[in-house]
Order: structure tokens, then C-alpha cells, then sequence
């Protein structure tokens, strides 16, 4: 008896201290940023939302990640393809380091894309020689965001590819089907679910990337200053409703992402 009451001691000592832990690590500090956003009144929080450089950085923020995400969605998928379908030299190397962004410090990774889109750069010469810049321009914002947000789609759609019975396959080769329309018709549906996944994953990691957009944008208020540096902005001018403000809004899209990504995850395990 006494240990059937120790256990349940123990269950519910483990299920109240993960509870705590998400509690004051996720619960509490949501809370506090939407709290302190209406501090100052609905008035401040409107007057905030209006401005109309925060807009521009947030709509430059989410025209930027939606083409990060498309170029990861194809090329996440194609790679995903080719590390499970094919065999050949360095393919567990290459499969090693899809990982790597997810190790190395954002700050990292815009300075390696600043050395190498730089003027003194082989890409920033050939740039500047057909008379256009890509570094602290929108394409560098880009290329960092693709940088940061590449896993996401590869991870998603690989462990699909394994489970996928290549029977289907091969009974759609048989029946006279092409290898395109057997891309189309069997592999690609059973594919969806993880680039969609993958591909709003990535989308909600890229309006919230910053360490490395902050190197390589320029920052140019209604050009190049992004979302998540307009926050920092907004912190180092003490206008911290103003930033908290901005922050609502990618945290509520960022709600909406993940709601979709769930839902996306619960038809695939009904299916």
C-alpha cells in the first residue's frame, strides 16, 4: 500500500514540476509581453500599430520569409529526396550537416554570409561588376533567412520518404504510368503533410530570425530594417510598449503558424 502511494507521489511530483517548468519558461512570459503591450491603454497599443515603420517592417518581414520558405520547400524537398533515394560518397556527411545551422550561433552564420557576399568577396566582386549589390539588400536578407531555416523542410519530409512503401511505385510503373505522373500522383501527396509542415516551420523561424538578417540587412528604416530589429530599435530608443507592440503581432502569427502546423500534423496521423 505504502508504495502504491509512493508512486502516486512521484507521478504527481513529475507532473507538477514539468508543469511549473512550462509555466514560468513559456505560459508566464506570453502573458507578460501581451499584458505589457496594453499597459499603457488600447490607445498607446493602436497608436503603436500604426506606425507606419513597423508595418513596413513587419510586411518586409513576411514578403521576405514567404520566399525563404518557398526556396526551402523546393530545395528542402529535392534534398530530401536525394539523401533517401540515392546512395553515394559524403551522403552521411551531407546528411550530417543539414543540422548545422541549428548548432552554430545565429550571429555565425551572418558573418559567414556577410564574408561571403562582402566587396572583397568572388559573389561580391562579380555583383558590383554587373553594377548590383546584394549584401545589406533584400537578397542577403534571404540567403540568411534560407541559411537558418533550411532543416526544417528536410527534417519533415525525410522520415516520409522511409515510410513510403515503394510498392505504390512500382505498381503505378506497371500500370503504364510515367515518372512524372507517378511524382505527381502517388509520391508528392504522401510527401504534402511534411513540406507543409516543414515549409510553416520555417516561415515561423524566419520572421523571428535576427542575429543573423542584423549583420547583412543594413537596417535602412522602410528598405531593410526587419521586424525583430525594429524591435531592438524600438528597446534602445526606450520604447518598450512600441516594441512589445511589434512583438505581439509576430507572436500571434507565429500562434497561427504553429495552429496550422498541428493541424496539418492530426490529418496525417487520421489519415
Amino acid at each position: 500500500m505504502s508504495s502504491v502511494i509512493q508512486s502516486r507521489w512521484w507521478s504527481w511530483g513529475f507532473r507538477t514540476a514539468v508543469m511549473l517548468y512550462f509555466i514560468v519558461l513559456i505560459v508566464l512570459p506570453i502573458f507578460g509581453i501581451y499584458g505589457h503591450s496594453l499597459s499603457a491603454g488600447w490607445s498607446t497599443f493602436f497608436d503603436n500599430l500604426n506606425e507606419p515603420l513597423a508595418w513596413k517592417a513587419v510586411l518586409l518581414t513576411v514578403k521576405l520569409a514567404v520566399i525563404a520558405t518557398v526556396i526551402n520547400m523546393l530545395v528542402g524537398t529535392m534534398s530530401a529526396w536525394v539523401l533517401i533515394r540515392y546512395r553515394f560518397v559524403g551522403r552521411r556527411l551531407l546528411n550530417s550537416l543539414v543540422d548545422l545551422p541549428f548548432a552554430l550561433p545565429t550571429a555565425v552564420v551572418g558573418l559567414m554570409v556577410l564574408v561571403l557576399l562582402g566587396p572583397r568577396s568572388f559573389i561580391g566582386e562579380w555583383a558590383e561588376r554587373w553594377g548590383f549589390s546584394i549584401l545589406f539588400h533584400e537578397p542577403a536578407i534571404v540567403i540568411a533567412m534560407v541559411f537558418v531555416t533550411f532543416p526544417f523542410v528536410i527534417r519533415a519530409v525525410q522520415p516520409l520518404l522511409e515510410e513510403m512503401d515503394q510498392a505504390e511505385e512500382e505498381a503505378a510503373y506497371t500500370l503504364g504510368a510515367t515518372k512524372a505522373k507517378t511524382f505527381w500522383t502517388v509520391i508528392l501527396p504522401n510527401m504534402l503533410p511534411g513540406i507543409l509542415s516543414g515549409a510553416m516551420l520555417a516561415f515561423s523561424r524566419s520572421i523571428a530570425e535576427f542575429g543573423a538578417v542584423v549583420l547583412v540587412a543594413g537596417n535602412i528604416p522602410g528598405k531593410t530594417l526587419i521586424a525583430s530589429v525594429y524591435i531592438f530599435g524600438e528597446i534602445e530608443s526606450d520604447n518598450l510598449h512600441g516594441a512589445t507592440t511589434v512583438s505581439v503581432l509576430l507572436l500571434t502569427l507565429s500562434f497561427f503558424i504553429l495552429w496550422l502546423v498541428n493541424v496539418v500534423q492530426m490529418r496525417r496521423k487520421g489519415a
